[in-house]
């Protein structure tokens, strides 16, 4: 289990909409994934599960879309992904010792948008 190395990907526009489902279908394509992840579709996410990497539903947090043919971060996917990390929607279920890796690198995202990240406020 790990946390994505931090890709620094550009932002979309920052009142992007936010549809992770839609955003899925997209980066596979984009990543040429649709028969199973690699390491291109992995951008798009900040966990999985290293043990089940050949698994779509090992992949958690995701925060990229494609937009213009390019994988970007968008704001509210970022938003959303750390409010989830912070307990909304039930939380989610990551082993604690992936859990500061894993503000951390959304901490980043917040810090290239000029934001603090919840936890910091």
């Amino acid at each position: 289990m790990t946390v994505t190395r931090f890709q620094d990907l550009p932002l979309a526009e920052r009142d992007r909409e936010w549809d992770g489902d839609e955003a899925e279908k997209r980066v596979r394509k984009w990543a040429g994934a649709e028969d199973g992840p690699n390491a291109k579709y992995r951008q798009a996410f900040v966990w999985y599960d290293a043990d089940d990497a050949d698994e779509f539903g090992a992949y958690k947090l995701p925060i990229a879309d494609v937009v213009d043919g390019e994988l970007k971060a968008v704001p509210r996917a970022v938003f959303a992904a750390a409010a989830v990390v912070q307990g909304a929607r039930g939380g989610i279920d990551l082993p604690k010792k992936d859990i500061e890796p894993v503000k951390d690198h959304l901490a980043r995202y917040y810090a290239k948008m000029g934001e603090e990240p919840p936890w910091e406020r």
